[in-house]
């Protein structure tokens, strides 16, 4: 088992302790074991090969028990014991916003509540509200919480949905009976959440196709078998679809099944200005009179419309058909445009790799820079730097720069808190010092959509502050934005030169798409940015391209797609 998997096993310990009542003394020992765990510097292995995991401040000779067990074997009794001593539907429940452990074992042990079913029953009875600590007002959130839960169950994160979609697609497009095959629905048009998978296939010989598919490994059920259609539910809860049609209707059915119902509406219609009749199956003439075109790719089906091809991404109904005919599609941003990227994370906060580490990942992947901006002081919680360590940061970014070792340059920044009263976690003093900061909200997310607001606002007022982070704050089907005015956030942005970021993380992916055509036409720079805090994550660049893709985004209106020289300017502005 990894560290951040055995760390979030210390923290799931952690939790179960304090809904079985357990001594609060024991229950942060394993909370404070977990960050020591992530923040860790030295190779894990290396400290248990050598015996000298207890020599860790915090770690003490039960942690470093459970700790190296945990790392050879994958699995502690003691934790699996204690799951099986509570029931398993109060997880489920602990996920709702307002419901930390001590709440949730109120109400398991003075209301029998279980699981999501019992807790919705004893809100709607008005249970919860007389209960102590509640009140009517915590009822209600819960309801809230409760109803988007069973919302988000339906869809799924995009990159959860691509990473089972992928090795079909492929095993599709290997098999020899088929011509061509393609994803489609909300996945092709890369939506933050995709409801089901949908699957397409040209080919004469659609048995053996509809056999594999439905044979695929994790595949929990079978919901249908057909000549022409076959449908699968997955162990996670996806369901796929797929279809085989004709190689001659393949191209009109990729674009029916890709497309929003307003896109393929306003399709439809154009159509039958046209004498057309549009469906996944091709044109047809609504009279005689009319010849109905092929088409050998989606190309031939836009060009039959008198229109240009539509990328994907923008077939919302949300005027990329007036703007095709007008010529006036975005050519939009590309992986490949990007050079660089801003607000990273290390080991001086709640990263898992060092400056260095990171800073070899980025050259890697061939960028120009890498902007490293760990948290304020006033995010405890991650470690976050107060101005010693953040001086102490600066000056070893400088040393790195000056030593030669990589071509990247490294940009010393930081991710610095918006406090309650829109001032930020530093000084000017301190932040005229760095290169870059990225500007955010990490606490109070339940203040009113006036007061968020305006403290947001205040803060990108800073002269210091280069970039809003992750404006709304959502984890997508997790957390719910909080409420704030964000036409009036990025009119502030435009009005003092703040770029607004696109936090590429695939659980947030904000500022939400809807947005950025919005933000762009008022002038206000995006950057895309991982929030990484591995080497790894720093590839979640790529799903902030997808979104800003989906945008309308170009690359002129990305800062960072501009090279060293260009961001540097800007920063220097």
């Amino acid at each position: 088992m990894e560290r951040n998997d055995i760390a979030a096993v210390l923290d799931e310990i952690a939790t179960l302790l304090e809904l079985t009542g357990e001594n609060p003394f024991k229950i942060r020992a394993y909370s404070s074991g977990a960050r020591v765990l992530e923040g860790l510097a030295e190779d894990l292995d290396v400290l248990i090969a050598e015996g000298r995991l207890a020599d860790v401040p915090g770690l003490g000779e039960a942690l470093v028990e459970k700790i190296t067990v945990l790392r050879r074997d994958g699995a502690l009794p003691f934790h699996q014991k204690l799951r099986a001593s509570v029931p398993a539907g109060l997880l489920e429940v602990l996920q709702i916003p307002g419901l930390g452990p001590k709440k949730v074992r109120a109400l398991w042990k003075e209301l029998g509540v279980e699981d999501l079913a019992k807790l919705k029953e004893v809100c709607e009875a008005g249970a919860v509200a007389e209960l102590k600590g509640f009140g009517a007002k915590t009822q209600t959130k819960i309801l809230e919480g409760i109803k988007n839960r069973v919302a988000y169950g339906k869809r799924h994160r995009w990159y959860q949905a691509a990473a089972v979609a992928e090795p079909i697609l492929a095993g599709l497009r290997a098999l020899p009976q088929v011509v061509h095959a393609e994803s489609a629905g909300s996945l092709r048009r890369n939506r933050e959440t995709v409801g089901d998978l949908d699957f397409l296939v040209a080919s004469s010989d659609p048995a053996p196709v509809m056999d594999w598919f439905v044979a695929r490994p994790g595949v929990k059920e079978v919901t249908a078998h057909g000549e022409t259609k076959s449908s699968v539910r997955f162990e996670n809860g996806l369901q796929a679809d797929l279809r085989v049609v004709p190689a001659a209707q393949f191209f009109f059915a990729l674009h029916h099944f890709t497309g929003s119902k307003e896109h393929n509406v306003a399709m439809r219609h154009r159509a039958l200005g046209r004498g057309l009749s549009m469906s996944e199956w091709g044109f047809k003439p609504v009279d005689g009179g009319t010849v109905a075109p092929g088409a050998a790719s989606e190309e031939e089906v836009f060009r039959a419309l008198g229109l240009p091809w539509i990328p994907p991404e923008l077939r919302e109904g949300n005027g990329e058909i007036e703007a095709a005919e007008a010529g006036a599609l975005p050519d939009l941003v590309r992986h490949e445009q990007i050079r660089g990227v801003f607000h990273n994370h290390t080991t001086e906060s709640d990263g898992d790799a060092t400056l260095e580490q990171m800073a070899a990942a980025a050259e890697g992947r061939g960028w120009e820079y890498l902007g490293v901006s760990d948290h304020s002081k006033s995010s405890f919680q991650a470690r976050g730097l107060d101005e010693a360590r953040l001086a102490a940061q600066v000056a070893a970014v400088a040393r790195l720069n000056a030593s030669g070792r990589f071509r990247v340059r490294v940009l010393a920044g930081s991710e610095v808190d918006i406090l309650r009263d829109g001032t930020l976690d530093f000084a000017d003093d301190v932040l005229a010092g760095l290169d870059f900061v990225v500007a955010s909200v990490h606490n109070l997310f339940t203040l009113d959509r006036e007061a968020q607001t305006a403290r947001i606002i205040r803060a990108v007022e800073n002269e210091h502050v280069d970039m809003l982070g992750h404006l709304t704050g959502r984890l997508i089907n997790r957390r719910e934005p909080y409420e704030v005015d964000i036409p009036k956030v990025i009119d502030a942005c435009a009005a003092n030169g703040t770029c607004i970021e696109l936090n590429a993380n695939p659980w947030r992916l904000d500022m939400d798409w809807r947005w950025w055509r919005h933000a762009a036409e008022k002038g206000v720079l995006c950057s895309i940015n991982p929030d990484a805090h591995d080497v790894e994550q720093l590839g979640f660049t790529e799903h902030g391209v997808r979104v800003a893709r989906k945008g309308w985004l170009t690359a002129g209106q990305v800062l960072n797609t501009r090279p060293l020289a260009g961001v540097l300017d800007w920063l220097g502005r």
